[in-house]
């Protein structure tokens, strides 16, 4: 669990002590076990800190995106595909999971399916250590788009002839 203060605003001086301050961020966990603890502990966290204090503290919790789990099965079913058509060394399964918010999390809580990335990093950079997506450092090799497009429409080929239609 990871929770980021993002924004911090105050006064309006930087000789005059204000008499509030708003605090925002956000919160990452990685399943919904854990994010309904996070939800908990952070307000719990905030209201007790402001009290140890003297102070107040109000605060709000807005729940965004839920936990992106992947089926095992599909994410094994995708890893292999792409193993298939460009060869095992560029199927990686991640070792940790990723702390990322994504919209997908909404379709996984639906239908079986797994988040898959194509990974873009420039020739000769090295993907651990190279600028993240959301940095203003980040640099992108578009020649792995048809790649991309490949892998999609071979994935739904692939699973549109695995399974009988409705």
């Amino acid at each position: 669990m990871v929770i980021t203060v993002g924004s911090i605003h105050a006064g309006t001086a930087r000789n005059v002590i204000p008499d509030e301050a708003t605090l925002l961020g956000t919160a990452r966990s990685f399943s919904p076990e854990s994010r309904s603890r996070l939800r908990e502990e952070t307000l719990r966290l905030a209201r007790t800190i402001a009290q140890g204090h003297g102070l107040t503290a109000e605060a709000h919790y807005t729940e965004g995106y839920p936990v992106t789990v992947n089926d095992s099965t599909e994410a094994a079913f995708a890893t292999g595909v792409a193993a298939d058509m460009f060869g095992a060394e560029r199927a990686i399964t991640s070792a940790r999971p990723l702390a990322g918010a994504e919209d997908f999390a909404f379709v996984l809580q639906q239908v079986p399916g797994a988040f898959i990335m194509l990974g873009a990093c420039p020739p000769g950079a090295d993907p651990d250590t190279a600028p993240s997506n959301h940095s203003a450092l980040a640099v992108f090799d578009d020649a792995v788009l048809a790649d991309g497009a490949a892998l999609y429409a071979e994935l739904a080929l692939r699973r549109m002839t695995a399974q009988p239609a409705p």
